[in-house]
């Protein structure tokens, strides 16, 4: 980074800055208005994240004890055609304007290449970073590094103070509740729902598990749709629930992380059936709105089953893309 900002200690993220993690996101939320917000234990479960390299993947910044900035480079374990390395990142927003945000995505994208190059380094790499639509900041940020825009996503609501309607579970199909039993049947039909959108790539276990770990995972309200005579399973959807947003806001959201149905299964009502069913369930346990988030090129084939349920665009975000090609070489040190 720039001497001007010599003042400033530059460092990886380690488990002890919770705290001070927590602090700087709920501040940029404030600003950049993403729709959330964290506790300490929540920033603890996105540092102590199994697959996150601390050591190379991330940077913060502080200003004495005062953690004013970060970047955080998440890499796939598991990678075919193209590696796709994820960067987040702020900056607080009274420290803005003085190329901190540059700094950052420089550093960002300099430790998803080591990440790459450890690796995947036989891989083309992208290096890919998602943003409010509304921050012009940042998006002229990317574009100066050289990102192009890649994709974009729109968050969906669809607040439960009106009625629910009844979606009949198509026949032959049980809906479960997530259980320990069939904790295994969820992890399949969620790889196989999403195998598309991910590259022909299944979620692997330790991450399977670390998303499941969460302490904002609510199995009360995720639900498999399973065909009776065969016991396939059909469909799922995996709900999740922050405390820290509840107590920001004051409104009880049940966000849906992932819907989806198997592919052999599709034309059959399972997803309008499992959507239904969540719901229904979030309702009768007191929330007050259901929210999910979905990709604009899923959003033309998705539209018709989240508008008959009530749902409508709260905001959009995009997403910007650098790519690499050619074989990586491995850091040396």
């Amino acid at each position: 980074m720039s001497s001007a900002f010599a003042h400033l200690t530059a460092r990886p993220i380690a488990p002890t800055d919770a705290a001070g993690l927590s602090a700087l996101l709920n501040a940029i939320e404030a600003v950049d208005v993403f729709g959330e917000y964290y506790s300490e234990e929540d920033a603890a479960e996105q540092i102590n994240a199994p697959l996150l390299d601390l050591g190379r993947g991330t940077v913060g910044l502080f200003d004495g004890d005062l953690m004013v900035g970060y970047s955080s480079a998440a890499h796939q374990p598991r990678a075919e055609g193209v590696h796709r390395v994820t960067l987040s990142g702020g900056v607080h927003p009274d420290h803005r304007r003085r190329g901190l945000g540059t700094g950052l995505l420089a550093a960002g994208i300099a430790c998803a290449r080591t990440l790459h190059a450890l690796h995947h380094p036989a891989l083309p790499l992208a290096v890919a970073v998602r943003n409010n639509a509304r921050n012009a900041g940042a998006l002229a940020c990317y574009r100066a590094a050289g990102m192009t825009l890649s994709g974009s996503s729109s968050h969906l609501r669809r607040p439960l103070d009106a009625g629910v309607a009844d979606v009949p579970v198509p026949e032959g199909h049980t809906v479960e509740a997530y259980a320990a039993g069939n904790d295994a049947d969820f992890h399949l039909t969620s790889d196989e729902a999403f195998l598309e959108s991910r590259g022909g790539v299944p979620m692997p276990p330790e991450r399977w598990r670390e998303l499941l770990g969460w302490q904002a995972f609510r199995p009360d309200l995720s639900f498999l749709l399973r065909e009776d005579g065969s016991g396939a399973a059909a469909g799922m959807v995996l709900v999740f629930s922050w405390d820290a947003d509840t107590e920001a806001t004051g409104v009880r959201d049940a966000q849906i992380l992932r819907i989806g149905t198997r592919p052999g299964h599709r034309g059959r009502g399972v997803a309008s059936a499992l959507l239904g069913h969540a719901l229904r369930a979030a309702q009768d346990a007191g929330f007050d709105r259901v929210s999910l988030d979905v990709d604009a090129e899923e959003l033309p084939r998705a539209h018709g089953l989240f508008e008959r349920a009530g749902f409508t665009v709260a905001r959009t975000e995009v997403v910007h893309t650098l790519e690499f090609t050619g074989r990586a070489q491995h850091p040396t040190g």
